[in-house]
């Protein structure tokens, strides 16, 4: 192939739609391949077809890209809290909040195992990881004080939704066959009720 012909088609793959798609499957692809330390930035934007630019637009660094969405499901939760019912037990609204995180996950349970393979294998990862479970029950505790729900109160509601929800995702894509993530943290809440 020509130079010529090589740089367009270079170009025309920067232009394809979904280039953070791309990139986090790259980024998964090569994690899996080489490892995660011995990956680089500039490895998974080449996979992607986009530049090391482009990749830093959207992502901090290439630990970010195993987090994707983490802001988003921090609002999703958010959003079923203050749509729980008025008259809700602060768990029970802290615990729809990490049922409705968790249906984005659903269909994205491959994505959900190789990912936590990986978070498992580094111990950087499982840091960064713990700052994300922290994150939403930070977020978790907010919304419930915006339902009126007293410090003390909204704090151990807000990290015992996320401790179930973490127990739950463990499960899930630890099993060969699981259960709906949704039954996964009613199972799990089940049990800490039951302590």
């Amino acid at each position: 192939m020509s130079a010529t012909v090589i740089t367009t088609l270079a170009v025309m793959s920067r232009w394809e739609p979904d280039a953070r798609g791309r990139m986090i499957r790259a980024a998964m692809d090569l994690f899996a391949e080489r490892g995660f330390e011995q990956t680089t930035a500039g490895d998974i934007a080449e996979r992607a077809g986009v530049t090391e630019r482009t990749f830093f637009r959207h992502f901090a660094d290439k630990r970010e890209v195993l987090f994707d969405g983490a802001q988003v499901m921090e609002q999703v939760a958010s959003t079923a809290i203050l749509g729980a019912p008025p008259t809700a037990e602060p768990l029970d609204a802290a615990l729809a909040g990490v049922v409705a995180a968790g249906a984005l996950l659903e269909d994205r349970r491959e994505h959900a195992v190789r990912r936590n393979r990986l978070i498992e294998a580094n111990p950087g990862l499982r840091e960064r990881e713990l700052l994300k479970l922290a994150a939403l029950a930070g977020a978790t505790a907010g919304t419930l004080r915006e339902r009126g729900v007293a410090d003390q109160v909204a704090d151990l509601a807000a990290h015992s939704a996320v401790t179930v929800f973490q127990v739950a995702v463990t499960r899930w894509v630890a099993e060969d066959e699981p259960p709906p993530l949704a039954d996964c943290i009613a199972d799990s809440a089940a049990v800490l009720r039951a302590l």
